[in-house]
């Protein structure tokens, strides 16, 4: 199961609950999670202190990687600065970047989707390397966290509200340009747009985006012979939005 783009801590406050009744319906029911970036619209672990809330989230995540299920998570623009809280205390594995593995059974392109537009983000990338410079973070650690808070919140506001107004076919189109290049790679999930998309390609792939659980709360669910695009409403299994068939290919494990 993936999803994407909660953006706790700006997004209406029942959406921490629904993250927390979708994480605990994933303990049972999924081989694997992968949140794809943007959990948090802010995230920032200082030595002795992180931001205040989102306890019942990060208990939630704590629960599914002591019962065995294995949780990714990709770094988004508003959460890059993850460490040692999230990677060894709450369990998940923490990835900067891109990831390729198997989900459900699909060879898997994963990211969360910033900077990848060649030219509308070509001034966030220079931007993007000077903050995740680990000079960068050791400067803002030094920071008060109240101040730092601050601070950090009004970016994120900035960039909310100058997002991708492009109705995410930038992304569409990197994820198209990928699957025509990598051959051996059947699905490109990406977040960040916002954009809720599942379809397929001219190069067979299938380009998958769950959208913003911010605003309307979706998740994913790959199994070796359909990817599903799914609305969380609380109940045992979300309203089917969109389906994919793989058609046929050998049967693995779920995601």
């Amino acid at each position: 199961m993936l999803m994407s783009d909660a953006h706790l801590g700006a997004a209406p406050s029942e959406r921490e609950r629904d993250v927390v009744a979708f994480l605990n319906f994933a303990r049972a029911n999924a081989g694997s999670v992968v949140i794809n970036g943007d959990l948090f619209d802010f995230w920032f672990e200082w030595r002795t202190v992180m931001p205040r809330g989102h306890v019942r989230v990060l208990g939630a995540l704590a629960a599914l990687a002591d019962a065995g299920t294995p949780v990714l998570m990709i770094a988004g623009n508003h959460d890059a600065w993850g460490g040692d809280v999230l990677g060894r205390e709450i369990g998940v594995e923490l990835v900067h970047g891109e990831w390729n593995g198997e989900l459900g059974g699909w060879r898997a392109h994963v990211a969360h989707g910033d900077g990848l537009r060649r030219r509308e983000d070509r001034s966030y990338r220079a931007f993007k390397r000077v903050m995740r410079h680990p000079l960068a973070i050791r400067a803002f650690g030094s920071l008060h966290p109240d101040f730092a808070t601050r601070v950090a919140s009004g970016t994120s506001n900035h960039s909310r509200s100058h997002g991708a107004t492009d109705g995410g076919s930038g992304l569409r189109t990197v994820a198209h340009e990928y699957l025509a290049a990598h051959r051996e790679t059947e699905l490109v999930c990406f977040g960040h747009s916002h954009v809720a998309t599942l379809e397929r390609t001219t190069a067979g792939g299938v380009y998958a985006n769950p959208g913003a659980w911010a605003t309307r709360p979706a998740y994913l669910v790959m199994r070796p012979e359909r990817i599903e695009l799914r609305a969380w409403t609380g109940s045992s299994e979300g309203d089917l939005l969109d389906a994919i068939d793989r058609g046929a290919k050998e049967a693995l494990a779920d995601a």
